[in-house]
């Protein structure tokens, strides 16, 4: 459940009066993903835990784009792992103060698309819930973790074109240094928000 903010978006704790741009809660949309929320945990790049409690809060086309997206993987046998979704301001300065580096935290003067709820930091996992290797962990930050970089055995770059493919075609695009970033196209210009989640 939401506290409701000042913003102009619309909170909302059932299924009701929906509009694209509302905060919604994946797992109340689709019981077909894994979740790892690292900033949950700390077990990260911060070595801090950020967040209250792990939850994948999204606006709500962000969801059905994810939606869509992680259909065509299971066809595949594989799903969409989680690892960050929508990040309130807040937890955006609590990340800025631990980390003042724009390489690695994005200045929340300026905010990102994750505070916008339009960003995921995802990886795939097979039937058995193993992760297809992808080159380097989640929030590796070196030139390896870059979708350019070629040198990579062919299955991990067989592995990051499937998930680029298929995200791209569901309306996301790709961050060229972070194989595991995807911001929805529609949602770039979305507002900053600083909607916070109750922890239960």
């Amino acid at each position: 459940m939401f506290l409701s903010c000042h913003s102009q978006s619309t909170i909302v704790t059932s299924k009701t009066e929906i509009t694209d741009t509302t905060f919604v809660n994946l797992k109340d949309y689709s019981s077909d993903f894994v979740y790892d929320m690292k900033y949950a945990t700390d077990d990260n790049f911060l070595k801090a835990k950020v967040y209250d409690c792990a939850e994948c809060f999204l606006r709500y086309k962000t969801v059905k784009a994810l939606i869509a997206a992680n259909e065509e993987f299971k066809k595949k046998g594989l799903r969409i792992k989680l690892f960050d979704c929508y990040r309130p301001l807040d937890i955006q300065k609590r990340m800025w103060t631990i980390v003042s580096n724009p390489e690695y935290v994005a200045d929340p003067s300026k905010g990102s698309i994750h505070n916008r709820g339009g960003a995921v930091d995802i990886t795939l996992v097979n039937k058995r819930g193993k992760e297809l290797k992808m080159g380097t962990s989640f929030d590796f930050f070196g030139p390896e973790a870059g979708h350019l970089y070629e040198d990579l055995p062919q299955k991990v770059k067989d592995n990051r074109a499937l998930l680029k493919e298929v995200m791209i075609s569901n309306g996301f695009n790709s961050f060229d240094s972070e194989w595991w970033h995807y911001n929805l196209k529609s949602g770039l210009k979305d507002k900053l928000s600083n909607e916070k989640w109750e922890c239960k």
